[in-house]
C-alpha cells in the first residue's frame, strides 16, 4: 500500500489529473477501474476522480510494489546551474534569464531554463524528487534565446496557474528596454497585424488583417538618443506575440540593434565591431503588478526588475545613453 499526503504544490487540481501524473504509465481506464474498486481511496472514502485536492488530503493506493513500479515511471531530473533569481515567495519566482538560454526545450536533448529551475528548487528544498512525479515547474512567459530578462515561473501548481492567468488577462504591465536604429523623440502607441511564416520562423507585420494574422499592440517611450543616431526605448508589450517587439519596430524602420533576423546589417556590423555584441539589445526589464492583486497578494503593487546585462550596459555607456537616463548609477537598474 502507498500513502500520499497532498501538499500546497499539488493542491487545486482534480484527483484524476493528479493520478494521471503520478501513475504516468497507467492507462486512464486502469485508474478509473481502481477508483471504482476502492483500490484507490481519498481520505479513506471512495472517490470518482472529480474531487478537487487540498493540502492535507490523503490518498491511499492499495497496489503491490511491482504494480507501483510498473505504472509510476521515472521522475524528471533537474540541471545544476546558477540562476539569477530576482524575486521568490512560496508560490512563484522570477528569473533574470541570460542571453543564450532557452526558456523551454525545443528538442529532447536541450537543457532549458525549466531544467535549471527544477534543479534550483530541488537544491533549496522547495521540491522533492517525489513531488516531480505529479508537478513539473514551468514558466509563464517565454523569451527568445537571444533576449535577456524576466521570466516568471510557478513553484506550485496554483502559483503557476494564477501567474499564467495574470499574463493572459493583462493585469500586469510588461516593459522592455530596446536599443534601436534611428532617432525617436516622441512616445507612440502602434498597432498592426502579425502573420507568421512557419517555414522560415519569421513574422511579417502588416496594417491590414489577413487570414491567419493576429492583432498586435506595442507602446514605446524614448528614454535617450545618442549622437550616433540610436535611441534607447522603454517598450510596453500590450500583446505578447512571437517576435512582436523586434518585428514591429523593424517594420517602422527602427530595428533593434544586434537583431540579425529583422535588423539592418550595417548597424549590426558597426556595433559588433565597436562593442563585440553577440545578440540583440533587447531586455525584458520590468513587470508591474496592480495594487489590487487579490489572487497573488504578495505581488500587489510590486515592480519586479531584472538588471540589464553587462554587454547591454557596456553599449549604453559607450553611446552615452546610460548617463542620460540613470546618471552615475553603477548598474542595478
Amino acid at each position: 500500500m502507498k500513502q500520499l499526503v497532498m501538499n500546497e504544490i499539488d493542491s487545486g487540481q482534480r484527483l484524476d489529473k493528479f493520478l494521471g501524473k503520478y501513475l504516468s504509465e497507467a492507462p486512464k481506464s486502469f485508474i478509473y477501474k481502481m477508483l471504482r474498486k476502492k483500490n484507490i481511496v481519498l481520505n479513506g472514502k471512495k472517490a470518482d476522480g472529480s474531487e478537487k485536492l487540498e493540502a492535507g488530503d490523503e490518498i491511499k493506493l492499495f497496489f503491490s510494489q511491482d504494480t507501483l513500479e510498473k505504472f509510476c515511471g521515472k521522475t524528471r531530473e533537474g540541471a545544476a546551474g546558477n540562476l539569477d533569481v530576482v524575486y521568490e515567495d512560496e508560490q512563484v519566482l522570477f528569473v533574470n534569464k541570460p542571453v543564450g538560454m532557452l526558456s523551454q526545450k525545443a528538442a529532447r536533448e536541450d537543457v532549458s531554463l525549466v531544467e535549471y529551475l527544477t534543479g534550483y528548487l530541488l537544491e533549496n528544498g522547495s521540491l522533492t524528487k517525489e513531488d516531480l512525479r505529479t508537478f513539473h515547474p514551468g514558466v509563464c512567459n517565454r523569451l527568445d534565446r537571444n533576449t535577456s530578462g524576466l521570466v516568471a515561473a510557478g513553484k506550485t501548481l496554483q502559483g503557476l496557474q494564477l501567474l499564467s492567468e495574470a499574463f493572459q488577462d493583462r493585469r500586469m504591465h510588461k516593459f522592455y528596454l530596446a536599443l534601436v536604429a534611428g532617432r525617436l523623440e516622441k512616445p507612440a502607441h502602434i498597432k498592426g497585424y502579425l502573420w507568421k511564416d512557419e517555414k522560415r520562423n519569421k513574422v511579417l507585420v502588416q496594417q491590414e488583417e489577413q487570414k491567419g494574422s493576429l492583432p498586435i499592440e506595442t507602446r514605446y517611450t524614448p528614454l535617450a538618443c545618442s549622437q550616433s543616431g540610436t535611441t534607447l526605448l522603454k517598450v510596453e508589450l500590450l500583446t505578447g506575440r512571437s517576435h512582436q517587439i523586434r518585428s514591429h519596430l523593424a517594420s517602422m524602420g527602427h530595428p533593434v540593434i544586434g537583431d540579425w533576423k529583422y535588423g539592418e546589417e550595417k548597424w549590426n556590423q558597426r556595433f559588433r565591431k565597436q562593442y563585440q555584441i553577440q545578440s540583440q539589445l533587447l531586455h525584458a526589464w520590468q513587470l508591474e503588478f496592480p495594487k489590487q492583486e487579490e489572487k497573488l497578494p504578495n505581488l500587489a503593487g510590486k515592480t519586479i526588475t531584472a538588471r540589464v546585462p553587462l554587454e547591454f550596459e557596456k553599449v549604453l555607456r559607450g553611446e552615452n545613453l546610460w548617463k542620460q537616463v540613470w546618471g552615475e548609477n553603477k548598474g542595478d537598474v
